[in-house]
């Protein structure tokens, strides 16, 4: 009697990146907003997207939501084009308000749990208990920073595998600013990826593993926040600063 064959070993194919970009540019009429852009960025990172006003940062954003088509090149979230899968694996938070200002918040958490299956809405009443956010206040008698505070929370509050934050802290007040980086954006699942606009660089240091400076439309580096500390011995506010003094 023959003894059995050994089974082939076969290998795992490792994991698509959380988000590829290939040669990502949108132009309006002969001026780039955003050129050639290449990036793949793994599951597990919060990345910083900086850079001046009219860089490209939003017109990124939107194109990897899939709110924006590009001229050219290709996005991949997870291995997907964009489409209505890969927009399912978003969780995208615009620079503007985008919800209904004669809801109340409440309703605005009813709509998000019906309107996504990834959507937990324990944690954003939570969210917001810890904000200080009443649930059942009148969305048009929000502040600014209320708003936002409320914004962040609907997309946070999401199971996505990529969240999109154009200048989510913009209007915070300092004290909600720290839990909202301590907590809510540190605190995100390990297997998601964190895609963060902001002009604070400051501010959200301390939770970053990478960054991405843009500059015209044009990716001017990409790398951990290490690279700052470790080869140009300043911080990242600092080199920040000094890339685009005026």
């Amino acid at each position: 009697m023959n003894p059995p064959s050994a089974m082939p070993f076969q290998t795992v194919p490792p994991a698509p990146p959380v988000l590829w970009c290939q040669n990502l540019t949108k132009t309006y009429g002969a001026a780039p907003a955003l050129d050639r852009f290449n990036i793949a960025v793994p599951a597990g990172r919060i990345v910083g997207l900086l850079g001046p006003n009219g860089s490209g940062k939003t017109t990124l954003l939107k194109m990897i939501a899939g709110v924006s088509h590009p001229t050219a090149g290709e996005v991949r979230v997870c291995g997907l084009p964009v489409s209505a899968e890969s927009k399912a694996l978003v969780s995208y938070l615009p620079e503007r308000p985008y919800f209904s200002r004669s809801m109340r918040v409440r309703e605005m958490i009813a709509y998000f749990n019906d309107f996504y299956a990834d959507f937990d809405g324990a944690m954003a009443h939570d969210m917001l208990a810890h904000l200080g956010v009443d649930a059942n206040a009148a969305c048009s008698s929000l502040s600014k920073g209320t708003v936002e505070k409320v914004q962040l929370t609907l997309v946070m509050a999401r199971h996505a595998a990529l969240y999109l934050l154009d200048e989510p802290i913009g209007g915070v007040d300092p004290a909600a600013r720290d839990y909202i980086l301590s907590t809510i954006i540190r605190g995100y699942r390990p297997t998601s990826t964190v895609i963060l606009s902001t002009h604070l660089v400051r501010d959200v240091e301390a939770v970053l593993d990478d960054f991405i400076l843009l500059r015209y439309g044009t990716m001017m580096l990409h790398a951990p926040v290490a690279y700052v500390t470790q080869e140009k011995g300043t911080n990242l506010d600092a080199f920040f600063r000094e890339e685009f003094r005026c």
